[in-house]
């Protein structure tokens, strides 16, 4: 079956999560963060990952704001970073996440092939109507769905669905794209094509499904769906 849709998962994926703690450890006066951001970055992203599955589990739904809030939180306590104002500093960069280089083009070769495209994401509406527009490319997306509208976070099989719901395509008709690779394995089990972009170079996840392809970025994904 010909691919039609072409799915994005938001954070890590077309955003880049590390942004916000690596442009405000460039700025004057942020010395106690200059040498850890990194850490800091991935202990908040850990956390914020980790508390949507928990509160998926345990049926106590949030929004993906609250969730990232809580993960940083915790990621500040245990960098031993008591400093309010750098949460706040923190925590509007995130609303200003800048995508990855090859994104633009990427999106925009997808949208003149004729497929549509979207995003699938934990992420609120309104973060992800934010991260769209400060990345600049909200007209190479047909739409932003966001988990909100079924009040569990991803991978419940709800979520995968919002997008034949939209759509009106198969399973077997969307590529799907994450950086994470339970999420990526979450898509495959549900019976979409599902693409990994491993930037990391992580092992795969041991999990009942696997992704289709493992990428090192996006650039060849319209080559995927157009092949």
């Amino acid at each position: 079956m010909a691919i039609t849709t072409c799915v994005f998962d938001a954070y890590g994926t077309l955003f880049d999560v590390a942004a916000a703690a690596r442009l405000a450890a460039a700025e004057p006066g942020r010395e106690a963060l200059a040498d850890i951001w990194p850490k800091l970055a991935e202990d908040w992203r850990r956390k914020q990952l980790e508390y949507s599955w928990l509160r998926a589990v345990m049926r106590r739904h949030d929004d993906f704001w609250t969730v990232t809030q809580d993960g940083l939180d915790w990621a500040l306590e245990a960098a031993g970073l008591d400093d309010p104002d750098l949460r706040e500093r923190l925590l509007a960069l995130y609303w200003e996440l800048q995508a990855y280089p090859e994104v633009p083009a990427m999106l925009a070769r997808l949208k003149a092939a004729g497929l549509a495209t979207a995003i699938l994401s934990n992420g609120s509406p309104d973060m992800l109507a934010a991260a769209v527009a400060s990345a600049g490319i909200g007209e190479f997306l047909d739409d932003s769905l966001s988990v909100e509208s079924v009040g569990i976070f991803k991978p419940d099989a709800s979520v995968y669905a919002l997008v034949g719901g939209r759509f009106g395509c198969r399973p077997d008709e969307v590529l799907f794209v994450s950086s994470n690779g339970w999420d990526a394995a979450g898509a495959a089990g549900f019976g979409f094509r599902a693409a990994w972009v491993n930037r990391s170079g992580l092992p795969m996840d041991r999990l009942p499904a696997r992704p289709h392809h493992v990428l090192s970025d996006l650039t060849t994904i319209p080559d995927l769906a157009l092949s």
